[in-house]
């Protein structure tokens, strides 16, 4: 409450004196009197201009503050940044000090804003299967008991509202496409047009008003999906307010709390089924029923996907004498017929695939290291260096990619090791993956085990008769203890006689008899 209505009230209503006044309120007597004589307002006790270390970079500072105020959100600078760029010019006053000129900056550009009229809005109507938004988020989830800064792309229909929220490890191309694949397969369909800002993997180049140089790799996608991609003006966000409002919506509706999942997979899992439930929550607004309602009217005005986009990233990279084909930091192993030669790469969210000469050669999942060690992850497959190990069967020992061999070959190897020739038996056994099933193979070694006999004489025995179906894992294949015959010969000596000379068999001498011959 303003001073002077208190010291009014107090001498002419509650009849205080003036002494009893300036004591309460510390003023002078005279003071007092002046107020009392008068209907004088509040007084403003006006604050002396005082030179600040801030005035000769003020100009600058506030350069630096309009081009600010053309950049989008995520690339504008703080009141932190400005003050260190100013030291760096040679101020050595306070941050407060940058922080209020910024400040009172702002607050009287957004004031200058609204008064020109780009403060206020015309709501937008869109027609069924018109088009549809997307924008991309930062969020934090708890995956496998550690928390992790996730990329979240937003996608949602114009007219109904329906939406989707899927996380991703990066902002990169391929999670780009994987998110279009699922956000069609979930919203059932594709609208006419999709509206976007001006993400450096959509676009290129911006021009001058809608002018846009859009990039290859998404001008390949929106040619497969047959829609019109729209990009708004920069720093303009509002041209896209449905996917805005809904980036805002879900910190409440999914991150908070914190959702915890065991993978990224679960995650989405998690989150796909979240948003098919508010679909039949929120109320449309709009239309009458739940955005599930009017969602189910709307994709009858859709196109229905025929065919995924393939939407996988190409590199030609270079084999490495070591088997091992280089990406992100990581090393995934090829096989060794390929050595020294190129092969190419194709990206995906969560797995690599290495092609060569019109087939693929293998696939491995792909790790996204977060935490940028130094040296990286290597993905083996002991596979892929069989043809190696068959001409140097020693490396069977100390070689990196059969460290992690599956706990029957691992048994096996162990046995072997220690016997004359043990290294070269046991690349022979590792090698009937190349010629049979690898389940089979398995399971022939794992009965030589069980049966102490593991050798490969056995283990192909073994594996033969699993492959010609007589016998099965776990019924041990049972030898008697002698041969026995079922239908036993009879001695017949006589037929010797029939051998000898006719005269041994009463012939007349002289008469010479018949051998056999």
């Amino acid at each position: 409450m303003a001073l002077l209505s208190v010291i009014r009230r107090w001498h002419f209503r509650e009849h205080v004196s003036i002494r009893s006044i300036a004591r309460r309120t510390g003023l002078s007597r005279n003071t007092i009197r002046k107020y009392l004589r008068s209907d004088l307002v509040e007084p403003a006790f006006k604050v002396p201009e005082r030179a600040s270390k801030l005035d000769p970079f003020a100009e600058r500072l506030a350069a630096w503050l309009r081009t600010e105020a053309r950049k989008s959100r995520k690339q504008k600078r703080n009141g932190r940044q400005f003050h260190a760029d100013l030291v760096s010019l040679g101020y050595d006053g306070s941050y407060r000090r940058v922080a209020a000129f910024v400040r009172a900056w702002r607050e009287d550009f957004h004031r200058q804003q609204q008064t020109s009229g780009r403060g206020v809005f015309v709501p937008l109507m869109f027609d069924p299967g018109d088009a549809f938004q997307f924008d991309w988020s930062e969020e934090h989830a708890v995956i496998g008991h550690e928390r992790i800064k996730l990329q979240v792309a937003h996608i949602k229909l114009c007219h109904s509202r329906a939406f989707l929220v899927r996380a991703y490890l990066l902002q990169t191309h391929e999670m780009l496409f994987d998110a279009h694949n699922h956000g069609f397969r979930v919203l059932g369909g594709v609208p006419r047009r999709g509206i976007y800002d001006n993400m450096k993997t959509a676009v290129d180049k911006v021009g001058r008003g809608k002018e846009r140089q859009i990039n290859t790799r998404f001008l390949a996608m929106t040619s497969h999906y047959l829609f019109e991609p729209e990009f708004c003006n920069p720093a303009s966000g509002w041209e896209k307010g449905q996917v805005e409002k809904n980036v805002q919506d879900a910190r409440h509706r999914f991150w908070q709390p914190m959702p915890q999942a065991e993978s990224l997979e679960a995650l989405n899992i998690w989150l796909e089924a979240r948003c098919l439930a508010l679909w039949e929550e929120i109320p449309h607004g709009a239309e009458p029923g739940t955005i599930a309602d009017v969602w189910r009217q709307e994709t009858d005005s859709l196109m229905p996907v025929n065919r995924v986009f393939d939407g996988f990233v190409d590199h030609t990279k270079r084999v490495s004498p070591t088997c091992l084909v280089h990406f992100e930091r990581n090393r995934y192993s090829v096989p060794a017929s390929f050595a020294n030669r190129p092969v190419g790469l194709r990206v995906y969210p969560d797995r690599i695939v290495v092609v060569a000469e019109g087939a693929v050669l293998c696939e491995h999942r792909r790790i996204i290291d977060r935490a940028h060690h130094q040296h990286g992850h290597t993905v083996y497959d002991w596979r892929h260096y069989l043809a190696v190990i068959q001409r140097k069967p020693g490396a069977l020992r100390n070689g990196a990619p059969f460290a992690e061999l599956p706990d029957a070959l691992r048994q096996m190897q162990r046995h072997l090791q220690g016997k004359p020739d043990g290294d070269r038996e046991m690349v022979e056994v590792l090698s009937l993956v190349l010629h049979h099933d690898e389940q089979a193979v398995l399971v022939a070694v794992e009965m030589a085990l069980e049966a102490g006999a593991p050798t490969k004489t056995h283990i192909l025995n073994l594996l033969h008769r699993l492959t010609d179906g007589k016998t099965t894992h776990g019924s041990p294949i049972e030898a008697p203890q002698a041969l026995m015959l079922a239908h036993e010969p009879k001695a017949d000596v006589a037929r010797y006689d029939r051998l000898r000379p006719e005269q041994s068999l009463g012939q007349p001498q002289g008469q010479e008899g018949r051998h056999a011959s």
